[in-house]
């Protein structure tokens, strides 16, 4: 079988690890592009596990485009699987593969159809997200569905907790039905597109924090950009400072003052707590741009400072 993955990020290359493992013996091709500035690197790290497994690896963004038209057209594929791909695969690549084209995708589909679910749920305060095995079409993650599990999103999980468990059920999932998906002895069932909801393309910018919202807001935008991502950020004296963590106080205490982003407590080597909104929050873990990363209480050391 000549199977082609279309993989990027840490997960790809975690899940063509795992790929390789169960499928022994068959052919692979794997496509990847290279990382945006603010990522994590991965790109070298598939393609040395590619090349070192003995598979073909090929580097792209837009698998359709014309220098492609040779491998398509004359290389018979077998299977298409996709993870963390995010460019556009039209009908006139994924149709070629004889036994389907899939993807896996960190939402329980037809939730959250698009761009950085893990980013969006956590960001949207979600207590559960999932990982769904779908089969391409050309509508946006609208394809019938193989297999679906739902991931439980904790109240103070950071980004990087729930992407743990996000691949790891991904690596679960292929292995289950790895040998499915070749045979082709596998049940469908189609999404209700009623029920879809999408979310677009987060970028670094979206980490701005809004000290207006509600402490819990803030919160969760904090948890959801944390590392591996940017960070949420803020200014103070018109330098950007990120927020690398945060909590919400257990017994805090109610303001009636209106003063947004104002220091309002600071608790030596634990952290500053900040007004939003609505309620309060304790930063914990601050970072001046080009500065070593510090305690909130060493940077936010005065009441009479204001954030934002």
């Amino acid at each position: 079988m000549h199977i082609v993955l279309l993989c990027a990020t840490n997960r790809g290359y975690r899940f063509a690890e795992a790929l390789f493992d169960i499928g022994q013996g068959h052919r692979f091709t794997v496509f990847s592009f290279q990382e945006t500035a603010w990522e994590p690197r991965y790109f070298a790290e598939i393609k040395r596990l590619v090349l070192e497994r003995g598979h073909e690896f090929n580097e792209a963004r837009y698998v359709a485009q014309s220098k492609w038209d040779g491998f398509w057209a004359n290389d018979s594929v077998d299977l298409i699987l996709m993870v963390s791909w995010r460019y556009l695969v039209p009908a006139s690549v994924f149709q070629r593969a004889r036994l389907g084209a899939y993807v896996f995708h960190d939402s329980l589909l037809p939730k959250y159809r698009g761009f950085a679910p893990t980013v969006w749920a956590i960001r949207n305060g979600e207590k559960e997200l999932g990982v769904t095995l779908f089969q391409a079409v050309e509508a946006v993650d609208a394809g019938d569905i193989v297999d679906q599990r739902l991931v439980v999103i904790g109240a103070c999980d950071s980004v990087a907790d729930v992407m743990k468990r996000i691949t790891t059920t991904y690596l679960d999932i292929v292995r289950d039905n790895f040998s499915s998906l070749l045979s082709g002895d596998f049940e469908k069932r189609p999404q209700n597109h009623e029920e879809a909801t999408y979310t677009c393309k987060w970028t670094p910018e979206d980490g701005l924090i809004d000290w207006n919202d509600t402490a819990q807001a803030v919160f969760d935008l904090i948890r959801a950009t944390s590392r591996p991502y940017p960070g949420a950020f803020t200014y103070l004296n018109n330098r950007k400072l990120t927020v690398w963590s945060a909590e919400l106080p257990a017994s805090p205490r109610q303001y009636v003052s209106s003063a947004p982003g104002r220091v309002v407590e600071i608790r030596h080597d634990v952290g500053s707590l900040v007004l939003t909104g609505e309620g309060c929050i304790l930063l914990k873990t601050v970072q001046f741009e080009g500065e070593p990363v510090m305690n909130a209480s060493e940077a936010l050391n005065s009441l009479s400072q204001t954030l934002g």
